[in-house]
């Protein structure tokens, strides 16, 4: 299932989330620029880069260093690094669809905050998740875990809002999917693969206890900030 917009019009400006996204982006394409001039900017996009592997090796999150109280500041710089273009992608389109209106709900400044909380609360549970596997050492990057807070969030304060949805069974439908039900199984979805890969040692290349640790925490700050939100839920 692909999200393709929300039918929950905000009733401010998504400052904030205009912002993520456009810092986002700008941060992919600067640590592929080195890429860029050398000519191989389509492996660069969707397979190999070597700037932007440098790049996430000085500002990816690797539990090995946060653990020992080293380089405590990609707790931060690494929600704002992607693997390829997809990934940024895919983060960037679930961001822009609900981040407005949990943004119009927080308010801007509390928005701001409660987005980089629920982004250290996804590194936290990765942390956790691979201290339980014995591999501190593989490291996480990317905004999905702040993200996922979000998605946590727009769940308790617009569980009936009608996401229009691309589903492909068979065929391609595009169908009004209640947030209940699209979120309820997106962390369905995560749990299910998160428990299934808990104590694995294959890498499957997503860090699904990070997205369960964000959602949870924005489901948290959903519910304890709910009843100071400035517009009803639908």
């Amino acid at each position: 299932m692909i999200p393709l917009r929300d039918e929950n019009r905000s009733q401010t400006e998504p400052h904030v989330t205009r912002i993520l996204l456009i810092v986002n982006v700008v941060v992919f394409f600067v640590a592929l620029f080195p890429d860029f001039l050398s000519g191989n900017w389509l492996d660069a996009l969707f397979g190999y880069s070597s700037s932007l592997d440098r790049a996430i090796l000085t500002y990816g999150m690797v539990p090995y260093n946060v653990l020992r109280g080293q380089r405590l500041d990609t707790l931060f710089t690494s929600m704002f690094l992607h693997a390829d273009l997809l990934h940024l992608g895919g983060n960037m389109l679930f961001l822009y669809i609900f981040g407005d209106n949990v943004e119009d709900a927080f308010g801007h400044g509390r928005y701001l905050v409660f987005y980089f909380l629920s982004g250290i609360a996804a590194d936290i549970a990765f942390i956790w998740a691979q201290l339980f596997s014995g591999d501190v050492s593989t490291g996480a990057i990317g905004a999905s875990g702040a993200i996922a807070g979000v998605l946590g969030a727009y769940l308790i304060l617009y569980p009936r809002a009608r996401i229009l949805t691309l589903v492909l069974i068979w065929w391609i439908y595009i169908v009004p999917i209640p947030a209940v039900f699209f979120l309820g199984f997106w962390f369905v979805y995560q749990l299910l693969y998160g428990m299934l890969t808990l104590g694995v040692e294959a890498v499957t290349g997503i860090a699904y206890w990070a997205h369960i640790g964000g959602f949870v925490a924005g489901i948290f700050f959903g519910l304890v900030w709910r009843g100071r939100r400035r517009i009803r839920t639908l």
